[in-house]
């Protein structure tokens, strides 16, 4: 029996779902692990009903052909696991276990991903409560949180120790389950934004920007060039404001306070700077469908322009203070390694991922906007390690810098944003940006009315804290705080 080609789908696009390719679930398998194996990554992984039949739905990520691959399969109520074969796909599968009660049978750890009510326990898993254990003379556990200080979100960590080398960590997370993806479903509507802007609040204009493109890819419409400078302008200064704050914290974390204290204030400052185009530090209400809801005049973007020099200055006078100290760069360097090869397997994405050697940036591989219509710097480290990371953050802010700067000389003067037409119905849509943290995939799929049937949500955390874990092991476990921090993932981003 012939089997159907996988659709490949620009970002952002959209697809029929009786166009969208079906075949035999080992087709859908055969097609993963090629696609996998060629240096495509899973972008989303999740099942639909459709016409008394579930389906299983793999969006892929394809660099080369700088498309989003679609496939789909049926399943029923379990089918053979991906990740053996495909680690990438072990917390996808997880979820689909958890959420639908579909069992990816031979997946080694059918551990919930989040603490759902009625679904604690399973007989055919183990419950939020099971934890890996190290049996052994001399071997102990260590358990930090959920309950941490400050104002962070609830995460367990528990390491497997000998000594103080830590064997194995193992993170639970979803303590707070939101429901977001629950409450989206039936939408469009007026909430419909606004919980996709507060998906993980530090990435306002990273989510807000993935759901505009999504729901333009619906309607194939396209936004006035400069509503796009005004989205990369936002979108750019979160990406500076929160590695700034990244940098200063990891000062923080091994005592260095003049980096600290001066880039806690510079971060404040490129929040300002968001402010003054939108009214608010966070891009909240920024980026909408259709376009921008505040463009940039030319006395603006002049006075933008200004602070953005003046803050880069500082922000270089404190890098510059961080990376040359000797005590420093012994503290990062080596510590919480990720080889390229993991960073691969695990699908690790953003810069976390590039510190590490592997090429993985949606404004290179699926260039939307003003990313595709100039050549983009793809920055890349080797050591994958903490000092790796900070680095990392350190080129991309520059490059951030630099793009903001050359758009705000461009007429960024956006006019209202144009009336997107409702979601074509029964259709799927596909759209992906690089938040700071790294890729941010929106995808969802519509029923006869042109009503959402699924929106699924995957945050570049849900890539990445498997990394986290991979770069503990074999490490200090005093080492955990500095490693946390070079990933500084979200908490509520994989909570969804």
């Amino acid at each position: 029996m012939s089997q159907p080609t996988p659709r490949a789908l620009a970002n952002p696009s959209a697809v029929r779902l009786d166009a969208l390719p079906r075949g035999e679930f080992h087709w859908l398998r055969s097609t993963i692990l090629e696609q996998v194996a060629g240096g495509a990554h899973l972008c989303s992984l999740f099942p639909l009903t459709l016409d008394g039949e579930t389906l299983l739905v793999a969006l892929l990520n394809n660099h080369e052909a700088r498309a989003v691959i679609a496939a789909a399969a049926p399943i029923g109520a379990a089918y053979p696991a991906l990740t053996p074969e495909c680690p990438e796909a072990h917390l996808f599968e997880r979820e689909i276990f958890e959420t639908w009660g579909i069992t990816p049978q031979g997946h080694p750890w059918l551990k919930p991903v989040r603490f759902l009510p009625g679904r604690e326990a399973s007989a055919a898993g183990p419950s939020v409560m099971d934890f890996f254990r190290v049996d052994g003379e001399e071997v102990h556990e260590v358990a930090v949180g959920p309950v941490h200080a400050g104002v962070i979100e609830p995460g367990h960590f528990r390491f497997q120790c000998h000594g103080e080398k830590v064997m194995h960590l193992e993170i639970s997370l979803g303590y707070q389950h939101r429901g977001i993806e629950a409450a989206l479903a039936g939408g469009p509507d007026i909430r419909t934004r606004h919980l996709l802007e507060t998906a993980a609040g530090d990435t306002t204009c990273g989510h807000g920007l993935a759901h505009a493109m999504l729901m333009e890819g619906f309607a194939d419409h396209d936004v006035p060039a400069a509503a796009h400078r005004v989205r990369a302008i936002g979108l750019e200064l979160e990406r500076i404001a929160n590695h700034v704050g990244d940098l200063g914290a990891l000062a923080g974390d091994v005592g260095f306070l003049p980096t600290a204290s001066f880039c806690g204030r510079l971060r404040g400052d490129i929040l300002n700077l968001t402010a003054l185009i939108c009214g608010n530090r966070f891009g909240r209400g920024l980026i909408v469908p259709g376009g921008v809801r505040y463009g940039i005049d030319a006395a603006t973007a002049a006075t933008a322009r200004e602070r953005l020099a003046a803050a880069m200055r500082d922000i270089g006078g404190a890098v510059d203070l961080l990376f040359r100290r000797p005590s420093v760069n012994a503290r990062f360097e080596g510590t919480g390694s990720v080889e390229r090869i993991t960073a691969d397997r695990l699908g690790m994405v953003g810069p976390a991922a590039r510190a590490s050697g592997l090429e993985a940036d949606v404004r290179v591989d699926l260039p939307h906007g003003v990313y595709a219509e100039r050549e983009f710097p793809l920055r890349l480290g080797e050591a994958g390690d903490v000092l790796a990371r900070a680095r990392q953050r350190w080129v991309e802010v520059q490059d951030s810098a630099e793009l903001i700067d050359a758009l705000l000389r461009e007429d960024c003067a956006a006019p209202a944003p144009t009336a997107v037409p409702p979601p074509a119905p029964d259709s799927l849509a596909v759209a992906l940006t690089e938040g700071w943290r790294g890729q941010i995939c929106h995808a969802a799929v519509t029923d006869a009315a042109g009503r959402f049937r699924v929106y699924t949500i995957t945050d570049p955390s849900f890539h990445n804290w498997p990394g986290l874990a991979m770069a503990l092991r074999g490490a200090q476990i005093s080492d955990f705080p500095l490693c946390n921090k070079s990933f500084n993932l979200s908490y509520c981003g994989q909570d969804l």
